[in-house]
């Protein structure tokens, strides 16, 4: 039971970060707000919406025919070399969330907030 309510929380927030805007950020990496709506059961009985900040924009990268030193190095299988950032979290915050839950008492929540964003080293499962 509990997982199923965890798995429903978790797919909650999903949907809620999928259906956020996608408003150009603009050149470098930057904050934005996203509004999510968490429940805790699948009826949503205990449920609250909160704002969070995610990271989004763009970063530096490029493409260049690999040096002569590098191609030898690969066996001539290395011909391009790639360099790229990508907007990352640097610093997060836990913030406490209170779900209402109808005639009972609230639950509080901790979630994920981004602090800071950066452009950083691109990484394959970063979170």
């Amino acid at each position: 039971m509990m997982a199923a309510s965890v798995l429903a929380l978790v797919l909650s927030l999903l949907l809620a970060i999928a259906c956020w805007s996608h408003e150009p950020a603009g050149i470098g990496c930057h904050l934005h707000s996203f509004n999510v709506t968490i429940k805790r059961d699948p009826g949503g009985s205990c449920h609250s919406t909160h704002t969070l900040q995610a990271c989004v924009g763009y970063c530096e990268s490029s493409a260049f025919p690999s040096k002569y030193s590098v191609l030898r190095a690969s066996g001539f299988k290395h011909n391009i070399t790639s360099v790229s950032q990508c907007c990352a979290i640097s610093k997060m915050q836990k913030v406490k969330v209170q779900l209402r839950c109808g005639g009972s008492r609230p639950e509080t929540m901790e979630l994920f907030t981004a602090k800071a964003c950066q452009c950083d080293m691109c990484r394959l499962s970063r979170y």
